[in-house]
Order: C-alpha cells, then structure tokens, then sequence
C-alpha cells in the first residue's frame, strides 16, 4: 500500500465533512487509546490511488446499463477511509486440470493459453504454446537436473489444442493436421509460432478469417487466420510493428477506436527493460509500429513487464499482466485498467490478483494468466498456466483455473485497520430509474445516498451481492431524477463495492 496523503490534501467540502461525520447509526468506529476510546478521523486514499484518479481527471457520464467499476478513478471525487484493492480469487480444487505429458509437449514453459467457449458446440476450448522440441529437456533426465542449471538450446514451440465440456475435464484430441517425428496423430495446429494469442472474432465478416492468430513468426510479428481454429493459413508476416513479440502476443477489437489493437513486447536494450507494447489496425492486416505502453515502476526496475493480456470489460479496458521479478525469478499475475487502450495503468501495484501458491506446489513459481477471462455460469474463469520453479530454471508445467465473483477484479473497501470509509462520485447523468450494485457486505453493510439530494438514502445493503436493486424509502426511484447529474455517495462497513449500474 501507498503512503497516506495528507488529509488537507483531499479538500473535502463542508457538506461532506458533515455526512461523514454527522450523526448516522453507521458513522465511524470508536478507537481505543490509552486515555479511552475516541472517535478517529478516517484516513484517505492512499498516494498511488490519489495519484492515478488525478491523472484520469475528468467528469465522467453514464448511459443507461453501464457498469461503472470501482476501480476505475474517473468516477470517484472524494474518498476517505478507503482503499482499492484486487479482488480474491478461488483456485480450483481439481488443479492442475493437464499437465505435460505428451512427446511433443517437452516443456509447457509459460504456456500462453488462450481460451474461449463455443456457445454453438457448448464446448471450452484452448489453444496453448508449449516448446515441442527442447533438447536441454529431453537430454537431461529428470533425477539429474537438481545438478545442472537449465539452459534453453534447440527450441520450436508450436501451438497445440484442447477441449472440455464443462472447463474442467479436457482431452487432447489426436488431429491428424501437423507431422510431428513422423506422425501426425498429435492434437497441434501449427508449428514455428512463438507467443501465439489466439481469439475468434464475432464481427468478421470473412469466414475464412473468423479465427485470429497473432504471434511473433520467423522474421517479424505476424497473423494467421483459420475457419475453425483447427486449419489454419500460412503466416502473414507484419514487420511494419517492428517489435520482437518474445512474450504472450494477444488482439482485440476495440469499438471506440473501431481498431484492433494488438498488444505485444517492444524492448528497452541500454536498461535491460520488457516493456509492453501498443499497435492498433482497422483490417488486421496492416498495422502501426508498436509504442510503448507500460514499464517497471521506476523504484522497482527489478519487477518487469513481462506479458499483458489486454480485454475489455464493463466501459474499460482490463490487462492481466505478468510482473517479472528478476531478483526472485518468479512471476506473478497482477491488473492492469485503461480507459482507451493507449494509456495504461497498474492496479494495486505488487499486488497480486492471482497469488503464487506455497513453495513446492503446482503454482509456486510463475503464474501466467490465458486469454481471456471468461464470463460463465454467474463467475469470473481465469484459465492460466503454472509452474512449479523459478523462472529461468526447471520447471513443470501445468494447466490451471482461479475464479472471481462477477465484477470482482477489484474493488473498494475500508483501508487497513479501518472497519468504515466512505467515496464521492463525481458527478454522473442519471441514466435510469433504478440502481443496482455489485458487492461483497458481509457481515458489514454498503449505504447509498444521493449526495444534495433530500430523501435518497438507501437502506443498508448486506450480504454478497450482484447487480442488487437499491432500496429508498417510501419506495423512490430515480425517476424524478433522470437526466440530471448526480453524485453518489458510498458509506462502506466492513464490506468491498466493485461496480454499480443505473437500469431501468
């Protein structure tokens, strides 16, 4: 966590002094001192959450069923007692859900799965990068490798498939499409790829390119385009990017821009620095030279940028982003926000929204999120590959899920050692007659007001709640005031507020 911001440094009106302060019968938590309890004035965002409001500065509006997310600083005026943090995932007890244990899987390495879900077939599926040769691994048998450092030699990756059912059984289907020692009884679709990010796009018209392939090729960035995601065509080289895309390439369509963007690796040699990487196209086929998007903190050139999977979620757009630390040799899956794809920032920096696990198990080494998360049965799915070893090392590969509640990437709550908080909208237009709001309140309570506004005060809200119709007394709604701009005030107990909507 940040250090604190002065409490001057938040020039909070008057009005809202009053209603934080004022005599509510959920006002803030008395403080035991050695004189005796007293009440203690809350403590503000922290610095790098204050910061990074301010460098999105601006009104924010709202169209009538659009999520706003809490992490998402454009919306928030004032805040006090509060701090953004991820949100906790669930890891599936059945992990690993595969592993390596095919001839032409040598080493799952970081994996670079790529997931959706076929509403037509009802089946998941997964397109995965395994190296298919790597001589250190086959010329090293296992009992000897505590003994010789690894060191990659001879390597091809290619891109291999899988499917399940239900997202938690899978088979590795024997294609009969690529030759691999002599046979084609193996589950790949291509060879030669490296960093494969692979999606199938709904508003292709082409259906020969209904499948997007976008990875580093022999020479240069490139993309490859299939019908089904099994046949695929020959790489198209894209050297106009001008990026060495060693790391998990991934694409999508952004509506505002009406582009693809594509995210991949640019490199800053003289300081030794990963970087991640923007390039943006109308037709997928001729694109600009990547720009830089985002690099290590600069008091922590150590954790690097190292893979950033980039989606759009709700109004913004999300990365789950892999932090290299170089010190440590591990990696871990953090968050990423943008408002327009250009500018990015981390959420929670060396906070991890999917932790490592404990020393020797599955997960403990890297954790390397798939594109892209999927949105299933009432949760959050993020598929991702794990290894058991440091980074650079041996290591063994596994094919992993974690779970989010829905609208759980990250939210806010009472800071540390504080079981109260409370945050100001900005001003937004009332796009609706009803608000919903998406939380976890248990076994404290989230309380909306209308802030000057008389009368809009909900009742408590408890418990673990998605999309929860807010209640007013005498059974208001927002009626008389749609159209107008409101601002929301948040008062938060011992709960977690990720987003809220205006329906209706």
């Amino acid at each position: 966590m940040g250090s604190p911001i002065p409490q001057a440094a938040l020039a909070l009106p008057e009005d809202l002094k009053q209603i934080l302060g004022g005599p509510l019968p959920h006002r803030f938590r008395a403080v035991a001192h050695p004189g005796g309890p007293r009440r203690e004035p809350m403590i503000p965002l922290t610095r790098r959450s204050l910061l990074w409001g301010a460098a999105a500065a601006g009104r924010a509006s709202a169209s009538r069923g659009e999520k706003h997310l809490l992490l998402d600083p454009r919306i928030i005026e004032r805040a006090e007692g509060v701090q953004l943090s991820p949100g906790k995932v669930q890891k599936d007890t059945r992990n690993p859900l595969f592993r390596e244990d095919r001839p032409w899987e040598a080493r799952f390495d970081n994996l670079y799965a790529n997931v959706l879900f076929e509403e037509r077939d009802k089946r998941f599926k997964c397109w995965y990068s395994p190296f298919i040769i790597d001589e250190a691994v086959s010329a090293t048998p296992r009992e000897q490798r505590a003994a010789i450092p690894y060191k990659p030699r001879n390597r091809e990756m290619g891109v291999c498939y899988a499917e399940s059912k239900d997202g938690l059984v899978w088979t590795k289907p024997r294609l009969g499409l690529v030759e691999f020692s002599g046979s084609t009884s193996n589950n790949l679709v291509m060879r030669g790829p490296h960093g494969a990010g692979l999606w199938k796009d709904p508003r292709e018209a082409d259906p020969a390119r209904r499948y997007k392939m976008f990875f580093r090729g022999n020479h240069s960035m490139a993309a490859s385009f299939s019908p089904d995601g099994l046949h695929w065509s020959p790489p198209v080289e894209l050297p106009e990017i001008q990026a060495v895309g060693d790391t998990h390439n991934n694409a999508f369509w952004a509506p505002e821009l009406n582009r693809y963007v594509g995210i991949t690796r640019l490199w800053d040699r003289a300081r030794r620095q990963r970087l991640v990487g923007r390039t943006e196209s109308p037709d997928f086929s001729k694109w600009t030279k990547a720009a830089e998007v985002l690099r290590a903190l600069p008091e922590e050139t150590h954790r690097q940028t190292y893979a950033m999977l980039g989606f759009r979620y709700a109004n913004v757009y999300l990365g789950l982003l892999m932090m290299f630390n170089t010190d440590t040799d591990t990696v871990d899956c953090e968050l990423a926000w943008s408002a327009d794809t250009m500018r990015w920032e981390r959420v929670c920096p060396g906070e991890a929204l999917i932790p490592r696990g404990p020393e020797g198990s599955y997960d403990s080494g890297c954790i390397y999120a798939a594109a892209y998360p999927l949105v299933y049965k009432g949760e959050i799915r993020l598929y991702y590959g794990g290894s058991n070893g440091k980074h650079t090392g041996w290591r063994d590969g596994f094919f992993c899920l974690a779970r989010l509640r829905p609208d759980g990437f990250a939210g806010m709550e009472p800071a540390r050692g504080f079981q109260a908080g409370a945050l100001l909208t900005k001003p937004l237009r009332c796009s609706g007659a009803q608000l919903r709001i998406t939380a976890d309140a248990a076994p404290g309570s989230v309380r909306v007001s209308v802030f000057q506004a008389d009368g809009y005060s909900s009742r408590p809200i408890t418990g673990e709640v998605t999309d929860e119709l807010v209640r007013w007394p005498d059974g208001k709604n927002f009626a008389a005031l749609r159209g107008q701009a409101i601002q929301l005030l948040f008062e938060l107990r011992s709960a977690k507020l990720y987003s809220f909507t205006f329906t209706g």
